[in-house]
């Protein structure tokens, strides 16, 4: 398998880091425009419909169409662990239905005085032989994303400009 990973430093506390990403909302604020993201639903660990918060056991049905092109492709990912302690947090969601033989990604979060450490560890494998062979070549796409979503949330988080109902 192969990993991404990406790290950003955010002038914001780890709590209102933490709040917004804990939320569907700053997934949709952080996805760029070119994916064409829908959220189809959002259950919660109890089968609530659109649960305020993103905890262990959520199942998010999304579809994307990149730049337009090709079918929708639909994702089911699951919030597999969520872990908060006083000055670090984490949360992973794993692909249950996609495109990707594999997929585990880790939202990691450390405090620093008035700061927040932003990591996310991706771990992928594609599904033939022929795209794990080409695995390591897919920083190529995740590097814009990963990018922009760390951009995006420095941008609204020490600006206090977060979407609705975070934060």
């Amino acid at each position: 398998m192969t990993t991404y990973r990406r790290r950003t430093r955010v002038d914001a506390p780890l709590n209102a880091v933490w709040d917004f990403h804990s939320r569907i909302e700053g997934l949709e604020a952080l996805t760029p425009g070119w994916t064409n993201l829908r959220v189809e639903s959002v259950r919660g660990p109890d089968g609530e419909d659109t649960p305020e918060i993103l905890e262990t056991g959520a199942r998010i049905t999304l579809s994307v169409q990149p730049l337009g092109v090709g079918p929708r492709q639909q994702v089911v990912s699951v919030i597999s662990a969520r872990e908060r302690e006083d000055g670090n947090a984490y949360f992973r969601d794993v692909m249950d239905d996609g495109p990707l033989a594999e997929w585990e990604h880790t939202h990691s979060f450390f405090a620093d005085e008035d700061e927040t450490i932003l990591e996310d560890r991706v771990v992928y494998e594609f599904p033939t032989a022929a795209g794990r062979a080409l695995s390591p070549l897919a920083w190529v796409g995740f590097d814009p994303l990963f990018r922009y979503r760390h951009r995006r949330t420095k941008s609204l988080l020490e600006a206090g400009d977060t979407p609705a109902g975070s934060v």
